[in-house]
């Protein structure tokens, strides 16, 4: 582990402009768009703890405001996120946190399993379902890479909408493990594309993500923050009810559809693949690390510290 001094997540009070590693302002159409901005593009938006739990703070602190009633997720720097912490100086996956999103027990006093199951219930599994059901319409604003847990971001937004520069990639396979913890694969991109980039490791484009139905539009980068804000615009003139109750609604489908049950079923042999691999060779993600994928040719060649 590195020596670097680990900062302390942010609070709802703390969250401002310019904060990092997330920034919150409100603004766009009669002020009524909170922008949540992924702010560590040092490490090109790599999620550590400390990112995850003030992105959470910047959440409640959109839902908390009644004249907020769009949130737009958004990143600073060249990439919306290379996925999860695996490699920079702050990676705190021993670091403890109060949690938020599941009531369990403290992860850094446990080993092996426990610990890895405590900590992912609660940071990417727990924290993805919680953001899902934000009572406001939450619109992805995509650029550069969206890999792996990047991919967990963006698929707990309602809409998504990418620069023409986007891609995307889930190559967790190489570590022996069946994609990310919130494996919605299946659902946003079907049953056929889910496998294809399960097993290929390989990114797809911003363009082909809207043609699988992923995506929902597809524009030039300097025209990004332009269609989001007019998509934010004709949400903003809808009644909250009506926002909420819709986004409900679709929801509700998509658990009816399976998709939670298989999220759960498949989150259990997301760690059984963990525990395969340390129990063969001591390191729960196979012996990979970012170097090595990106060296093995994946998506991950965006980021030299971060992954699955």
């Amino acid at each position: 582990m590195s020596d670097a001094v680990i900062p302390p997540a942010l609070g709802p009070d703390d969250l401002g402009p310019d904060t990092t590693p997330v920034a919150y302002e409100v603004g766009g159409p009669d002020s009524a768009v909170a922008y949540v901005t992924l702010n560590r593009p040092e490490y090109r938006n790599a999620q550590n703890s400390v990112m995850t739990y003030s992105l959470d703070a910047a959440f409640r602190k959109a839902v908390d405001d009644p004249s907020v009633k769009v949130i737009v997720l958004r990143a600073n720097g060249k990439h919306f996120s290379a996925g999860h912490d695996i490699g920079t100086p702050e990676r705190d996956f021993d670091t403890y946190y109060d949690n938020v999103a599941v009531l369990h027990w403290d992860h850094t006093d446990k080993t092996g399993a426990d610990q890895r199951l405590a900590r992912e219930m609660e940071v990417y599994m727990g924290m993805c379902r919680r953001w899902r059901d934000i009572p406001k319409p939450l619109i992805a604003q995509v650029h550069g890479a969206c890999i792996a847990g990047g991919l967990m971001l963006a698929w707990i937004c309602d809409f998504i909408v990418a620069s023409d520069d986007a891609f995307f990639s889930d190559p967790v396979a190489r570590m022996g493990i069946p994609g990310v913890e919130y494996f919605a694969h299946a659902y946003v991109l079907g049953p056929r594309r889910a496998k294809e980039i399960l097993f290929t490791g390989e990114r797809f484009t911003a363009t082909q993500a809207a043609d699988w139905g992923m995506v929902n539009h597809v524009v030039p980068r300097d025209q990004l923050d332009t269609k989001v804000n007019e998509i934010a615009e004709k949400a903003v003139a809808m009644p909250m009810q009506g926002l909420f109750l819709s986004k409900k609604a679709v929801n509700i489908c998509e658990d009816q559809m399976g998709m939670r049950n298989a999220m759960d079923s498949v989150f259990g042999w997301h760690h059984f693949a963990h525990s395969a691999n340390a129990e063969a060779g001591g390191d729960s993600l196979g012996g990979m690390d970012a170097k090595s994928m990106k060296a093995a040719g994946s998506s991950a060649s965006s980021s030299p510290r971060a992954g699955g």
